[in-house]
């Protein structure tokens, strides 16, 4: 009887875990919202979307709870109910951290088994409470080998919680996942790609952000997808992480839905590489340069910029006067959807929905996967 008890709890066991993924096994065509951007999330077109993210909930550096503030809690709620209007299926992640939140708050938190536990079962419900499907960690970025080391065992231990909570309450549990850097190793020691093989449905790998113009004062593609000069690139930080023993499968290719803007040193020099000063100004650029795809494609329309298409790197851009932009038109994201799809990748995903233009971003992502 105790033998045919084992085998009957090692069933349920292995049935709730394979009922997780009865679904994940897709492909996946995603996108990030955040109320920041303003862009209301009932104009979100879902048809387009296996999969959207809701960004950001918070990590709370004394409690290590994570929480929904006041100012977003209402969208947030909504989110799911709102956006399946449009799609019934399309399937919710409440998102965590981002690049505005603090790195060494998650270090902390992952550093103790008790303050992983308070961060795992204080997701897990929020996610519940909100009505999301999964949850997704951007820890922006693990800087040392501890942190690497202890961001494994919080993954392993946030999926075991995961199905311990589905058993409970007899639902299917909760997707993970996770946003990392474009290589394995590009901002920190390596990822510790055997925790996140065995315990994260899928990884969105982000391909961007490369260069800006903050920091490097030449023209650049900050989100290349190749680099024959053999810099970083989407191309080669995806076969790092391959490499590194993290299935294609598993992995979801980031696509930018925003440019950034250089102001050039003279503007009759203005190809890729030219000197720059740092970020241009003007109607939608922000501080650090970044400008959203809409706001290029207003741009160009109101200055008759000159547009560019490069193949080799995969990258559109454009100029007026002393102004350039890097950024990804239809053809980038048609070839990098499309090369995502040949090396047997999970999908894609678009940071962030808002800055679409009309959805010609998303629609032909969208086609192009088929």
């Amino acid at each position: 009887m105790a033998t045919q008890t084992l085998i009957l709890l090692f069933l349920i066991t292995f049935l709730s875990s394979q009922s997780l993924h009865v679904s994940t096994a897709q492909s996946i065509k995603a996108a990030y919202w955040f109320p920041e951007s303003g862009f209301p999330v009932s104009s979100i077109n879902a048809t387009l979307f296996t999969h959207l993210f809701c960004a950001f909930a918070d990590l709370n550096a004394t409690t290590n709870r994570v929480s929904i503030a006041s100012s977003k809690a209402a969208a947030f709620s909504s989110f799911t109910s709102t956006v399946r209007q449009k799609n019934p299926s399309v399937i919710t992640l409440l998102s965590i951290g981002g690049g505005s939140s603090n790195s060494s708050t998650f270090s902390s938190m992952a550093s103790q088994p008790s303050s992983r536990k308070t961060f795992i079962d204080s997701s897990i419900t929020i996610a519940r409470a909100n009505n999301f499907s999964g949850l997704d960690i951007d820890w922006e970025f693990p800087q040392t080998a501890t942190d690497m080391r202890n961001l494994g065992i919080l993954i392993s231990e946030w999926r075991n919680a995961t199905y311990a909570e589905a058993q409970r309450s007899g639902k299917i549990a909760l997707l993970l996942a996770c946003a990392v850097s474009a290589t394995p190793t590009l901002n920190s020691p390596l990822y510790p790609v055997p925790s996140m093989k065995t315990s994260m449905d899928f990884v969105n790998i982000m391909a961007y952000d490369f260069y800006a113009p903050t920091w490097y004062l030449r023209t650049s593609a900050h989100a290349a997808l190749k680099d024959p000069s053999g810099g970083v690139s989407g191309s080669s930080g995806i076969d790092a992480w391959i490499n590194a023993g993290l299935p294609a499968n598993k992995m979801v290719f980031g696509l930018p839905y925003y440019g950034y803007a250089w102001k050039l040193s003279n503007q009759a020099n203005h190809g890729l590489g030219a000197a720059a000063t740092g970020p241009a100004t003007g109607t939608g650029i922000d501080i650090d340069g970044s400008i959203a795809f809409n706001q290029i494609k207003a741009f160009n329309q109101r200055t008759g910029a000159a547009t560019v298409y490069n193949g080799s790197l995969v990258v559109d851009y454009c100029y007026s006067g002393t102004t350039w932009i890097g950024y990804d038109d239809v053809s980038s994201v048609a070839a990098k959807v499309s090369y995502a799809k040949q090396k047997g990748l999970r999908g894609y995903f678009a940071w962030s929905v808002g800055g679409d233009d009309n959805w010609v971003l998303s629609r032909r992502a969208s086609t192009t996967w088929g």
